[in-house]
């Protein structure tokens, strides 16, 4: 394809199914469906990633590991580079949400040469809890780039969980 094919004057009219010249399309309309096709791929992705699949998560928040055991609620989210400083865990009703703000300052001076770069960027990642955590008792570890969070559970929501056996057939 050349930029004379773009251009709409001194060409042929291009043949395509809308004008039943037959299955043709012009490279104009080829490049907008290309276009279109790559943003919907971009949200869909996006959306993939906010029901908590995974997808470029990373973009928009870090990669969080939710499990649920017998006796608690263990988060582990990633967050390489941060400090514990930069990171705020906060528990409402039967949501969790950790935020956090990364700032990097490099400044260089060589003979000659002044280098000074910045960075920025925050986050807030909600996590949904089930009923029956005891938020008086959570706590948080923040080690190697890993924040770590125990959410254990009432007394009360763990006489509710009743096991089941399971018998050969």
């Amino acid at each position: 394809m050349h930029i004379s094919d773009l251009i709409p004057w001194g060409r042929e009219k291009p043949k395509t199914p809308a004008n039943g010249d037959g299955g043709t399309t012009s490279p104009l309309a080829m490049l907008q469906r290309d276009i279109n096709h790559v943003f919907e791929e971009f949200w869909h992705k996006v959306d993939n990633g906010r029901n908590g699949q995974r997808g470029p998560i990373g973009l928009f928040g870090p990669s969080a590991d939710v499990t649920e055991t017998d006796n608690g609620i263990e988060v582990a989210v990633e967050l390489p580079g941060m400090n514990v400083e930069d990171v705020d865990i906060s528990l409402s009703g039967d949501v969790m949400t950790i935020r956090g703000e990364k700032k990097v300052e490099h400044e260089e001076k060589r003979k000659g040469v002044y280098l000074s770069e910045r960075s920025f960027g925050a986050f807030a990642r909600t996590i949904p809890l089930p009923p029956g955590v005891d938020a008086d008792k959570a706590e948080a570890r923040f080690e190697k780039g890993v924040l770590k969070v125990s959410l254990p559970k009432t007394a009360e929501a763990q006489a509710r969980v009743k096991r089941i056996p399971v018998k050969a057939a």
